[in-house]
């Protein structure tokens, strides 16, 4: 890899919440390679300000809000700094039209005004923008004029909330990228069509915490423990990607079985009599940190995705939490991308009865020979060496941007 970088990363999530992004976990993965990183966190709207006004974490903020030292809140992280933006306009309401861009170009200002502030006051070189799925602010690396800019494309945008403004605004973003990085091949290929420099960098795990399931001093969770086993566990947002009809037909073949969803539900989004199969359980929210007391209470780790356009642009972080916590693995045939990835230490199926001979089978045949395999592979896959592919990435388009300037620079002479 080149010399330290600059980088800025404008993150969907903010440094605090409970469970961890990628973009924030590539911040400090950034961070530890010696980069200086500023991680900008998503920014509050004026209403979320009054909302949110009187809770601990917009008190956190308030000083950095109001610019005090830049807006830059020091987390104790070496190299890494968190960016809060002043409050922006509430404007996704409106509908997509001259109206909203017109404001939109208003928000985009702020955050920009914030940023170069920051860029003033430290005076970094070769300033590297990566907008980390924060299509809703698509010209700010136009505004911005980094070094580089980079759209980290984590998802497609599907759910009606992104579509309403985030079909134009995804196409302009990738309009002014100068690189487009996505964590699916089903994304990239998508944006390989409209942009040539598009490379495929999956996601990961940090093996670091997940292996903390193997080790004998961390309890099962308290909230497993008077569940009966085996447990076959899920851990993540119960929400609109599960294959709820197919659950409820794995959960009705396997009686003997407790069927254990750890996470908060959506329920908005889960029918109704999928809380009434008997042998389904629901934990709640559980925070990243006890992850491993959960997964070490499964007996199999399940990713039960709907097979659909969405899903096979997925590749689930758990996937790989999973396997570094040396769990055997069943999942449905959502992305069978994921196969070039887990081999045979991964079981996809396209039904109940498939995804119930396979949770039995693991059952049967698990070893500390497999365990351990899986183990090794989830430690092929860390976000360590995700960020080096990253940077490298990165390193590459520099020396060539650099090449392309030098080389003009010399004609012009």
């Amino acid at each position: 890899m080149q010399a330290s970088k600059c980088i800025f990363i404008l993150g969907a999530t903010r440094f605090d919440a409970q469970y961890e992004s990628t973009s924030f976990i590539l911040a400090k993965q950034f961070a530890k390679n010696n980069n200086t990183v500023y991680y900008i966190e998503y920014p509050y709207t004026s209403i979320d300000a009054i909302r949110l006004r009187n809770t601990p974490e917009f008190e956190k903020r308030k000083k950095a809000i109001a610019g005090e030292n830049n807006g830059i809140i020091d987390i104790n992280i070496p190299n890494l700094n968190i960016v809060v933006i002043p409050p922006l306009l509430s404007i996704h309401f409106l509908p997509e039209g001259r109206l909203y861009r017109w404001l939109l170009n208003i928000n985009e200002n702020i955050i920009v005004k914030r940023l170069k502030k920051v860029i003033q006051s430290h005076k970094p070189e070769n300033v590297i923008f990566i907008n980390s799925f924060v299509f809703h602010y698509p010209n700010l690396a136009k505004k911005l004029q980094p070094k580089l800019s980079i759209y980290h494309c984590v998802d497609p945008v599907i759910t009606p909330y992104d579509i309403k403004h985030g079909i134009v605004s995804e196409k302009l973003i990738i309009e002014n990228s100068d690189l487009v990085i996505c964590t699916s091949k089903k994304l990239y290929e998508e944006k390989k069509k409209m942009h040539a420099k598009t490379f495929f960098i999956p996601n990961a795990a940090d093996i670091n915490h997940s292996i903390l399931a193997t080790h004998s001093e961390v309890p099962i969770h308290p909230k497993l423990k008077s569940i009966k086993k085996p447990v076959i566990g899920y851990f993540g947002n119960i929400e609109r990607r599960i294959d709820f009809e197919q659950m409820i037909g794995v959960a009705e073949k396997n009686k003997d079985k407790s069927f254990v969803f750890a996470g908060p539900v959506e329920k908005h989004l889960v029918p109704e009599h999928f809380f009434s199969v008997s042998n389904i359980y629901f934990t709640g929210r559980i925070p990243y940190s006890e992850m491993p007391a959960i997964l070490k209470g499964f007996d199999v780790a399940i990713i039960p995705f709907k097979k659909n356009e969405d899903s096979n642009t997925v590749f689930p972080l758990k996937l790989f939490e999973y396997l570094g916590a040396g769990k055997s693995v069943v999942s449905t045939d959502f992305n069978l991308d994921l196969r070039n990835f887990t081999g045979d230490l991964v079981t996809y199926c396209s039904n109940a009865e498939e995804f119930s001979g396979a949770i039995n089978k693991a059952l049967a045949t698990d070893s500390d020979q497999l365990k351990q395999a899986r183990i090794t592979l989830a430690s092929e896959h860390t976000w360590e060496k995700r960020a080096i592919d990253f940077e490298k990435t990165i390193d590459d388009a520099l020396s060539l941007k650099h090449f392309k300037e030098t080389s003009i620079a010399k004609h012009a002479v």
